[in-house]
Formats: C-alpha cells, structure tokens, sequence
C-alpha cells in the first residue's frame, strides 16, 4: 500500500495572501483545491473527522467579496478535533465524545475566524491525545503522506499529514509532551510549541491542564510566525494564559544566525539516537556555524529522568481531567446498564480505548493515598531540576539545538504491543514540555530512504521570535 501522496504544488501561505491581495487567485478557488485534495487522499491518509464544505466556501465567498478581512482572509485551515467549534463536532478521537457537538468556539479557533481564515474541518488525532504514533484514534489510524505504510507520528498526526499531503495550507494542534514537534519531524512539515500561557487553552478538551498547549502546523517558519500572531495573546476565560504583548513574529524573521549562540546538548546525542537522523541533524548544525552562529556545548544533566517524570504528571492529570466523561454529561452511555454504578463502569469501558484505560489507571495509582509522595510529588521535584537545567543553559546561549525525535517514522503496528518502545518516542520533547519553555521542529534532511528529519530549536519563556529566526536561516541553508 506503500504511497508518496505529498503535495508540492499548494502555496505557502505568504505566498497565498499576496495572490488574495492581488486578485490572481480567490478565496474560493484556494478553498476548493484543499477540498479537492481532501476528496482525492483522505480515504487513504484519514486526517479529517468532519468536513464543513459549506461553511469553508461560505467563508471563502464573503472574504472575496471583501465582507471579512484580516491578516489570514481566505487561508483554508484544519483543527485538531480536541478544540470546540461551535456546532460542529467534537470527538477527541474517543468514542466516549461520539455525537457530541459544543455549543461554543475555543479562543485559538476564534481568533483564526476573526482573523479571516477558511475553517476545513475537524482533523483526527489519538484518542484524547494520548498516543506517539496517530494510531490510538477510535476512528482509525491517520497514514503518514511521506509513505502511507508508516506513522505520521501522534497525537496531531492528521494535523501534520494534512499539511504534508496539501489538504491545508495550515493546521492547529496541541502539544502536551511533544505532540507537534514529534509529528512535524515525521510529516516533514514546520510545527510550533508556543510557551505554556502564550496561547490560551480555552475550549480545549483537556489530557494534561499543566502541559498541554496549542500551536500550529505549516509548510514554511514564516507562516507558522503568521498562524502565532493570530492566534496568541491574554485570554479572561484562561487564568493560565499570558498578558505578555504579543510581539510582530515576522519582524526578525530574516535576520539570520550570526551574532546568535546556540547550544547543542550532549544527553540529546547519545545512545539511542539513529544514525540516518544524527547525519542531517548535525551536517544542519555545522551550517549553521557557517552562517555565522557561534556552536556552544551545553548539559542538561537530568534529561535521563524526564521521561519517566513526564508520565507520571500527565497519566495524573489525565486521570483527574477524564472522570468528567462519566456517560452521564456527554456522549457514549452503555445501553445494557442496569443499574447506576453499572451504567458509569460500563459506559467508561465501552467509550475508552486502551491507551486512555492505561493512562488512568497509572495516573490514579500515583494520586493515590500512600503514593503521591512516593511519586507525583517526587515528579514535580524533578519537574523542577529539569527546567532548572534550562534556565542555567539559556544563561550561555540564545537557543538550544536538538533533534526532534531519535528516529524518523516508523511502520504502522510496529510498536503498539511495546507502550514504553512508543513513550520513547518523545524523549527528546518532553523536556520542553515539562520545563514550559518553547520548541520549534523545522525539517532539516532525509534519511536514505527519503523520510524526512527535524530540528528542534529550543528557547527561552516567550522567546518565540529567535525560534523562528533560526528556523528561518535553516530553510535558508544550502541544500
């Protein structure tokens, strides 16, 4: 079933608002070849959940007649289907959501409607974003563009590959231990984890409330600083969003590398790590100092732990976040029940799938009385050192360099029967996202087999703007 069903021939969207502004092309016309795509690919590469053709060629309609303006009029964008629409559905990829439509919009969606853009649909996802791979959805595992055998990583999977495949020009996603950056590495796409607070998360179903964050995916860096603008700022309905202003992204965007100092870690370059993804990682970084950036060794000493930390706070989270979905306030309720206890036993274990059914139970052992101590509170210990260790990296360097994920993508069913084979998958993420610091994956080769490879750029709280400054001089490299 082996497939390359990438798509070149889509714009960026910079390249797209100018032919708006210049009337060589329409809205609806840019519209309708993402929903052509969407027609021709999706019953192989599976990344949307719901379509709204309507209302996309509605919003496309009144963008070119000039009734709707803003800085993204008439760009086509798909949403992760853990964010609220309101009226259109909302699933989170579990059975337990089936039929469950909000009656309200999450701030990121409306802020991207205020801006202009052209909603395509809800995309599919791992099962309340819990998954390394695109495979724990209720509604089938999402095919990576790149060759249609293997993952296009998790949970936004169908984010990545909608890109990827040219079914949008960009995508929203969420990100809670590497859930952007993971699969634009695989997808070969541009994805962006914006500090904790920069984005607010409101009208986002929750897996892990300290963790969880909402960025978007797109073909270039410069878009991805577009999609932030929109979408960034305070929100009164999140207590945990920023009132830090909102820098124009795009303003430094083009000053290269030199004067900037980046570190490269050692923990990020040792076993483990395959050699078809060290070769363009580093050749990458080697360019990099010869454009100009000065090349800084750094440690962060107590990278070892942070997997095994990041699973144990969010299992937790996840554990206290999920008892809502009781089969009493949502949708999926067991039909057979016939009495109360049995009705929110049966609806649970009907409504999740494995890979959620595990999670709460180890989040529920480490909450339990006699164990916090032993182990959710000792996480958050650790959650400590780790950040600790960044903050007194960024104290020598402006970024930090990495690779985004220890291999490229790998085959569908390879590591479903091996959860810690699969949890190891983000062990280059999940630092980021335990420390609240933000990331950025940028493609930066191939592997012999043509599967692309990610860069990840680490920076500062709030920082984003030397992110995309060095993801712009890498796409600026010579091939």
């Amino acid at each position: 079933m082996s497939k390359n069903l990438v798509e070149a021939g889509l714009p960026k969207i910079s390249e797209a608002l100018a032919s708006l502004s210049g009337r060589s092309e329409t809205a609806v016309a840019l519209t309708e070849r993402c929903l052509s795509a969407i027609e021709a690919k999706d019953g192989v590469v599976n990344a949307y959940l719901s379509r709204d053709r309507d209302g996309a060629l509605a919003q496309a309609r009144r963008v070119d007649a000039g009734e709707v303006t803003g800085p993204l009029a008439g760009i086509p964008i798909g949403i992760k289907d853990v964010l609220a629409v309101e009226g259109q559905p909302a699933t989170a990829g579990s059975k337990i959501l089936e039929g469950y439509h909000p009656p309200y919009t999450a701030t990121a969606v409306r802020r991207l409607q205020e801006a202009g853009a052209v909603l395509l649909g809800k995309i599919n996802c791992d099962e309340f974003a819990m998954g390394s791979s695109n495979e724990n959805s209720a509604y089938g595992p999402v095919r990576n563009p790149h060759d249609t055998d293997r993952v296009p990583g998790g949970s936004s999977g169908g984010s990545a590959a909608a890109v990827a495949a040219g079914m949008a020009l960009a995508t929203l996603g969420t990100d809670t231990g590497g859930s952007i950056r993971q699969p634009a590495s695989f997808c070969g796409v541009v994805g962006l984890l914006p500090t904790y607070g920069r984005v607010s998360r409101y009208g986002l179903i929750a897996f892990a409330s300290s963790l969880d964050r909402i960025g978007p995916f797109t073909s270039s860096t410069r878009d991805a600083a577009l999609v932030l603008g929109a979408i960034a700022g305070h929100d009164p309905m999140d207590a945990t969003s920023s009132t830090a202003p909102v820098p124009d992204y795009t303003a430094s965007i083009d000053r290269g590398v030199a004067g900037l100092r980046l570190g490269v870690p050692a923990e990020y370059f040792a076993e483990g790590l395959d050699p078809e993804v060290r070769r363009p990682v580093e050749e990458t970084i080697e360019k990099l100092r010869a454009a100009g950036a000065e090349i800084v060794p750094v440690s962060l000493p107590h990278t070892r732990y942070a997997v095994p930390t990041y699973y144990v706070i969010a299992t937790a989270e996840a554990s206290s976040n999920l008892a809502r979905f009781d089969g009493v306030r949502y949708g999926y309720r067991a039909a057979d029940a016939k009495t109360l206890s049995d009705m929110y036993r049966l609806s649970r274990e009907g409504g999740f799938g494995p890979e959620v059914k595990r999670r709460i139970l180890l989040g529920t052992y480490v909450l339990s009385a006699g164990y916090y101590d032993a182990y959710y509170k000792k996480a958050q210990q650790v959650r400590r050192l780790l950040t600790d260790d960044f903050l007194t990296a960024f104290g020598q360097v402006d970024a930090i360099l990495t690779p985004t994920a220890p291999t490229a993508a790998f085959k569908l069913g390879e590591k479903t029967d091996d959860p810690m084979a699969m949890y190891l998958a983000d062990i280059y993420t999940v630092t980021a996202s335990l420390a609240g610091i933000c990331g950025l994956s940028v493609p930066c080769g191939t592997t012999s087999d043509g599967l692309p490879v990610g860069l990840q750029i680490l920076g500062k709280h709030f920082d984003e703007s030397t992110l995309f400054r060095v993801g712009q001089a890498v796409e600026n490299l010579p091939r």
